[in-house]
């Protein structure tokens, strides 16, 4: 990991920021946005010229990112050579408008097709972080949670209770507890003892909570196991015919007011016909005045793939719903990495280039910053910041003790060399969440680009941060 200016930060609850345009059309590197304690403001890099993007970037990199006039990558007009130098590597990086364009598009698209009451509830497992919960529920964007940690998260960020849900197969008593006594807007329920948990709870405070039924709807999309949720045998939701009972039994409840149906078949779907079908079999169910139709668009990780639009999506969504379920429903819709999976951008450090049977490119992060690769075999592509390219056949992989730490295993780079600056578009979602410290390596930062300025929001971890917990 390199990361030389660590001491120059500023601490925690402070704002780093680079790149920022002054009046001569030059960059302001590298200072706090407020002062330290000793009053002097963080070293700043040399400033760099401000290059116009000149060269637009397929569709899997972020909006508002392209290559600059001397070849080099920027990510919301930051220079990503500058980045890794001021903030080290690896890192994530968030082009901030990117999130901003997709969000509102969500909300228009439904707002389009379904003038009724629509609403879009972003699936904060795909990016729990304070800073970009509170750009989405700038951007009128519910949040979706489904713990109590994402709970506190989501209520840190702003959101006000009303505009949260609560999810899970397996909610604790703690849990429920902290979100009844938050007051947020609803609970989906995802099985009996889950319902009777919940109602007890509630009747202990005299209160009636709104809730949802999640229905496991016994259809399949075309997705990697891990991340199929519709099947019968999943270990979310009520089957169909648990599902009447259930709807029988809150019919009689005075601590739970049953809203509607929810359901949610699985992630990164590039298909639309699953979810036409699993809206279908909600009819079985009876009226209900409310729908959540979960999330599930897939996004491109790779140039070749080329999911469905959002319109289409949206409108094979509407369109069963109306056929199916009948008019004049409020249809809810939990996004989740298809709100921030582009936006994200790590950038890691080249340390080796090893030749045997293959070339081996190995970067300073690996499956401790990224493990989609290792659990799903997902897909990614790369490029030198500096030199886009594909002359070399080669496999990215990690610094960690395992085999299996391949971040790509079919990349190709422009003659990669120890010291150069690599970027994997893409790891917007499931990047920062699902990081860890193996071989206790500490955590990536997350840093937010936009027009030029760049700011952390999240801290890089230390090694002490590693002791933090030790007793």
């Amino acid at each position: 990991m390199r990361d030389h200016q660590a001491a120059a930060r500023c601490p925690l609850g402070q704002e780093q920021r680079i790149g920022q345009t002054s009046g001569d059309g030059q960059l302001r590197g590298g200072q706090c946005g407020v002062r330290s304690v000793a009053g002097a403001h963080a070293p700043a890099y040399s400033p760099t010229p401000v290059a116009l993007v000149t060269r637009q970037l397929s569709h899997i990199w972020p909006r508002h990112s392209g290559l600059n006039e001397h070849g080099v990558l920027e990510i919301g007009d930051c220079d990503a050579r500058e980045l890794a130098r001021e903030f080290g590597t690896p890192a994530y990086v968030v082009a901030e408008d990117d999130i901003r364009d997709r969000a509102r598009a969500f909300r228009e698209a439904f707002a389009a097709r379904h003038p009724g009451r629509s609403e879009i509830f972003f699936a904060s497992k795909a990016f729990p972080s304070t800073a970009i919960l509170r750009i989405l529920r700038e951007e009128g964007v519910g949040c979706d949670v489904a713990s109590g940690g994402e709970l506190h998260l989501a209520l840190r960020a702003g959101f006000a209770p009303e505009r949260v849900l609560l999810h899970g197969n397996a909610k604790s008593v703690g849990e429920l507890t902290m979100a009844l006594d938050a007051g947020i807007g609803l609970i989906v329920l995802d099985n009996h003892d889950d319902l009777q948990r919940t109602e007890a709870l509630a009747a202990q405070r005299g209160m009636r909570q709104r809730v949802l039924i999640r229905v496991t709807p016994g259809v399949r999309g075309d997705t990697h196991d891990k991340i199929s949720t519709g099947q019968a045998d999943s270990k979310f939701g009520f089957g169909l015919v648990e599902a009447r009972e259930a709807v029988a039994r809150l019919a009689r409840s005075a601590a739970l007011q049953l809203d509607g149906l929810h359901l949610h078949i699985g992630s990164q779907l590039l298909e639309l016909e699953p979810f036409r079908v699993a809206i279908a079999m909600l009819s079985e169910l009876g009226d209900h005045p409310v729908v959540n139709l979960g999330g599930g668009l897939g996004v491109a990780y790779t140039a070749a793939q080329q999911p469905p639009s959002l319109e289409d999506y949206v409108d094979a969504k509407v369109s069963a719903v109306e056929e199916h379920l009948g008019p004049g429903k409020a249809i809810l819709d939990e996004p989740g990495r298809a709100l921030t999976a582009q936006a994200g951008v790590t950038l890691y450090t080249v340390e080796s280039v090893k030749r045997n049977v293959s070339t081996w490119v190995a970067v300073d992060g690996g499956m401790a910053d990224n493990l989609r690769p290792m659990l799903y075999g997902a897909p990614y592509e790369a490029q030198i910041v500096d030199r886009f390219g594909e002359a070399t056949p080669c496999r990215v992989t990690g610094k960690h003790c395992e085999s299996g730490d391949v971040l790509i295993d079919d990349a190709r780079l422009a003659d990669p060399r120890p010291g150069d600056v690599i970027a994997t578009p893409v790891t917007g979602a499931y990047g920062h969440a699902m990081a860890n410290t193996y071989n206790g390596v500490p955590r990536p930062p997350v840093i937010v680009c936009r027009d030029g300025d760049a700011r952390v929001v999240v801290r890089r971890e230390t090694h002490d941060d590693l002791l933090a917990r030790d007793v």
